[in-house]
């Protein structure tokens, strides 16, 4: 007889339900395979046939670091866009190109760390670019939109699992693994959590990662947000992974936990699933959770949640139903399509700022295109690796053709003089392949070492000509006539061996630091690894690392978690640092006034290089443009009024745009930018992109950038009184659009908006009309504006399209501190329709039902003292290491707090606070009576004691103010009669 073959697990069924085939395998299991598939790279399971797999394949603007990808406009470019449906057909294109590329190389993960939807909150944030919209509203639009690319159209099977980052108010680089950010409870719903809830409402996100940083005191990954409000908006299960090396950051970094076993278990706790630590190495993150397990800080059925969490993602992505699974022959890569799209998207991603009628050029314009970014076509550390590349000056010469357009960089020439009176020197390269930084692809790019076959910079009598651009700061590249950067590799020579600045820690940056007060001479010193640069007799090198040459080095950690740093290697001798004289042979505002001055209109195309001061591990520090582009622009426009600044950059910059003919910005826009860029400046495509965040006019009108109050601190447009250089929503077009016949009605819970929208030019362009609504007469600080809805609308030449938006009631609801809940305030509210959020066009007054204001039940309830209403000093902190919230000064000082409307019943004789903390002194006031209440001053941050005082407050309601002084924590106040 032959013997029956083993029946089908269930966990293999797919006529099962996925709840019960991830049940079936769980119990499969053994507890050591399942705290192991808590790390990032989950181990297989060869006696189940289960596979390994890995949570994390970044695709923020197409698929990152593995190897060559069609390359779309940056985050904030495709927000500009003001286009869901583009962007959605964006992220479609990449889930495709994620399927291919897994095809051919199993590196490639279908869990995808995409897309950021941080709000754009402040402009000299070093990730700006990875953001959509300083706009909740708008930044879920579009977040929405690309998670639903991202994860395809059918009902049960996903194309790739979209995981949402960074949970949660996170904007700094600066100290971001150690600073807190004070969100105060109206600024938490009404702000930074609408976007996350609003895309995780709309059912195609897969999980989130928490941020670095810590918000009221608690770091991300022990956040109580994500049991109490993230998993409540969805029935599907969320899987949430780490940021890479997070975990150890709450013992190592932040000090919260004194044992990586607390940490980790609280993390699991409150929600994290999968463990991006140690790189592949999952073995400390295994032993951390069987140690927290053995010491009863975990149970096993802590494990079994996240480990289902993860498992029911694993089944959506068709893992275990490869005969099913509709994506498994889906990818599609680098196809004509995906090109046209990339051009469509970085077209509709340009902003016309400004035009006095210079745009578009016409056919027979002769051009001066000079800038630094003209003849570039710029990465940054989330794209793939180009294809296909198109800058600029390219596509004007093939637009205008080249005997129309002169070129000049502005670049500074200058050759570097030794003391002994040599110059430096690029020794000729062999012949030797040239493969593009990151083409081979990487896990972790951090890895990617520089180039240490060519060799090493030499000195020589005439030396070798380098083209000199300071970023900024006195930030430096030194770029050699091949085209490539000096860099340094692990060796520690200096060698011309780099296409591009990049990499984790940069390795082609330098600066020029004059010797002594008044000394003659600089020292080069290398910024990756803060060293100076000396001289030897087996070639140029970084000087050996002593106390003096290091203080300058960075020690960033990487975001995979491996270090990548240059070790001197046979430079770490005693070599001293050279002094250098800069002869500089030309100077570029020079090239630029020539190639300026008989042009017929100039482009200046500026802006910043995505990994030079301004990136992830680095705030920028001014809305201004660097000295060096300054000049460049200045230069420019003093030979030729007709000049057109071209911004390209990954944020905003502030200038004065009323000396100049026209404006526009970009946006990094991938491999089809110049093209793009070319056609919009020609008038084959009209501009429509609007500005996702407010463009400031002075680094003087920006909050201090952990400043996270924007209701306090009249952030964004939504609260900003000055006048911007550009406001939210703002740009131009080359045709005029009119607005009319604008007509509302409230009904069936929702307000609803009709206007009509008419193209009064001569060529076929898109317009984006914004709807905005002001509350008239509001009882708490509201909005300026607020955006409701919006469309982008393509009209032909006369064409009325008459256009319609049903907006829920309760989006013109705010977060009521007193009752704990939203509220819709009656009363009017504006209703403005226009093309920016200041460019109003039409405009009606409706008034709406709702509930109204309560006073608090202080004597029933008492109050939570992070629930005022208006703060003056204050900062928020966590009352406990669970939950919860506390006040405190901020930096230990005094903070003042106001209560509205406190209910005192029939009056009261008594409060009583719980404080924890310094010592200091609480001083209340509320109907004429007053206190004063000592803090014992001898307790923890969390050692919480009730003390109470005689207040005699007489009945009624009366507001009631409290002011904190010294490093107290106020974390309630209660009363009694």
């Amino acid at each position: 007889m032959t013997a029956s073959p083993p029946p089908t697990p269930p966990f293999r069924d797919p006529r099962l339900p996925f709840a019960k085939r991830v049940d079936d395998l769980l119990s499969r299991l053994t507890r050591d395979e399942k705290v192991s598939f808590l790390h990032q790279f989950a181990p297989a399971v060869e006696r189940l046939g289960v596979a390994a797999f890995r949570t994390g394949q970044e695709a923020l603007h197409g698929v990152a670091w593995m190897g060559p990808a069609t390359v779309f406009p940056q985050a904030v470019g495709l927000g500009a866009t003001w286009n869901p449906e583009l962007v959605r057909r964006v992220g479609e294109a990449v889930s495709r190109e994620v399927r291919a590329m897994r095809a051919r190389d199993e590196r490639v993960g279908l869990n995808v760390w995409s897309p950021t939807v941080n709000l754009l909150r402040h402009p000299l944030w070093g990730r700006n670019e990875e953001g959509y919209s300083e706009d909740p509203l708008l930044t879920s639009a579009i977040a929405t939109a690309y998670t639903r690319g991202l994860r395809g159209d059918h009902p049960v099977y996903w194309r790739t699992a979209p995981v949402l980052k960074h949970w949660l108010a996170h904007n700094n680089e600066t100290g971001r693994d150690v600073t807190s950010s004070s969100v105060r409870p109206r600024v938490l719903h009404e702000y930074d959590l609408r976007a996350f809830r609003a895309t995780v409402e709309a059912g195609a996100v897969a999980g989130v990662m928490p941020a670095y940083n810590l918000v009221n005191g608690r770091p991300n990954h022990v956040s109580p947000h994500l049991r109490e409000h993230l998993r409540t908006w969805t029935d599907q299960e969320l899987l949430v992974c780490s940021d890479a090396g997070a975990p150890s950051n709450l013992v190592d970094s932040e000090h919260y936990f004194d044992t990586h076993e607390e940490a980790t278990a609280a993390a699991l706790v409150a929600g994290v699933d999968s463990f991006t630590d140690h790189g592949t190495d999952g073995s400390p993150i295994a032993a951390r959770v069987r140690g927290a397990l053995e010491r009863g800080l975990l149970s096993e059925a802590d494990v079994d949640t996240a480990v289902r969490r993860q498992l029911s993602v694993r089944f959506r992505l068709g893992e275990f139903d490869p005969d099913d699974d509709p994506h498994a022959h889906s990818g599609a890569f680098d196809t004509p399509e995906h090109r046209e799209l990339a051009r469509e998207a970085a077209e509709q991603a340009v902003v016309l700022l400004r035009n006095d009628g210079v745009l578009p050029l016409a056919p027979d314009t002769r051009l001066a295109v000079v800038g630094l970014l003209a003849d570039e076509c710029k990465l940054d550390w989330y794209s793939g690796t180009l294809i296909h590349r198109s800058t600029p000056l390219e596509a004007l010469y093939e637009r205008f053709g080249a005997e129309r357009v002169r070129f000049a960089e502005g670049v500074d020439r200058v050759r570097l003089r030794t003391s002994a009176g040599t110059f430096l020197h690029v020794p000729p390269a062999p012949e030797a392949p040239d493969p593009a930084r990151g083409a081979q692809g990487a896990l972790d790019p951090a890895l990617l070492a520089g180039r240490t076959d060519l060799p090493p910079l030499t000195t020589d009598a005439v030396g070798t000509e380098f083209a000199l651009v300071d970023w900024g700061d006195g930030v430096l590249t030194l770029r050699a006539p091949d085209g490539r950067y000096l860099a340094v590799a692990e060796d520690g020579y200096v060698r011309a061996s780099a296409d591009q600045p990049g990499g984790w820690v940069v390795q082609e940056t330098f600066r020029l630091e004059r010797r002594g007060e008044h000394g003659t001479g600089h020292l080069l010193r290398h910024l990756g690894t803060g060293r100076p640069v000396s001289v030897a007799a087996d070639g140029v090198k970084v000087a050996a690392r002593t106390p003096e040459t290091a203080e300058t080095a960075e020690t960033t950690e990487p975001a995979e978690t491996a270090e990548t740093s240059v070790t001197a290697g046979t430079a770490g001798t005693a070599e001293t640092a050279e002094v250098f004289d800069v002869v500089v042979a030309e100077h570029g505002t020079d090239a630029v006034r020539r190639a300026a001055a008989d042009a017929d209109v100039v482009l200046v195309v500026a802006g910043n290089d995505p990994h030079i001061r301004g990136r992830e591990t680095e705030d920028r520090t001014t809305l201004r443009l660097p000295a060096h582009q300054e000049r460049l622009l200045e230069a420019a426009r003093a030979a030729n009024p007709r000049t057109v600044l071209v911004l390209v950059s990954a944020y905003p910059y502030a200038f004065a745009p009323g000396r100049l003919a026209a404006a526009l910005w970009t946006a990094h826009g991938g491999q089809a930018a110049g093209t793009a860029l070319a056609r919009v400046l020609a008038g084959d495509v009209a501009p429509a992109g609007r500005l996702p965040q407010t463009w400031y006019a002075d680094d003087a009108d920006l909050p201090d950038l952990l400043d996270y109050d924007v209701i306090g601190g009249r952030q964004t447009y939504r609260y900003f009184e000055g006048t911007p250089l550009f406001p939210f929503g703002h740009g131009l077009s080359y045709v005029p659009f009119g607005y009319a016949d604008l007509v509302t009605a409230v009904a069936d819970g929702a307000l609803y908006v009709f206007f009509t929208l008419t193209n009064a030019g001569d060529t076929t362009a898109d317009e984006v009309a914004q709807l905005y609504t002001r509350a008239v007469e509001p009882s708490v600080p509201r909005p300026r504006r607020e955006l409701l809805a919006h469309r982008r609308v393509t009209l032909a030449p006369g064409e009325t399209r008459r256009l319609e938006f049903a907006v829920p009631l309760r989006a013109f609801a705010f977060w009521d501190v007193a009752r704990g809940d939203w509220r819709l305030e009656p009363g009017r509210y504006d209703v403005l329709v226009g093309a920016s959020s200041e460019d109003v066009r039409l405009r009606a007054t409706v008034t709406l039902d709702g509930e109204p204001a309560a006073p608090r039940p202080v004597l029933r309830r008492g109050l939570s003292a992070a629930d005022f209403d208006e703060h003056g000093g204050a900062a928020l902190v966590d009352r406990t290491k669970a939950a919860g919230d506390a006040v405190t000064p901020a930096s230990g000082g005094s903070a003042e707090l106001l209560y509205r409307a406190c209910d005192f019943g029939t009056g009261v004789r008594t409060v009583r606070l719980e404080l924890a903390g310094g010592a200091g002194t609480v001083e209340l006031s509320a109907g004429g009576a007053r206190a004063t209440v000592e803090s014992p001053g001898t307790l923890g941050p969390y050692d919480y004691t009730t003390v109470e005082a005689p207040l005699p407050v007489a009945g009624g309601t009366h507001d009631l103010r409290v002011t904190l002084r010294g490093p107290l924590r106020l974390a309630h106040v209660g009363f009694s009669g």
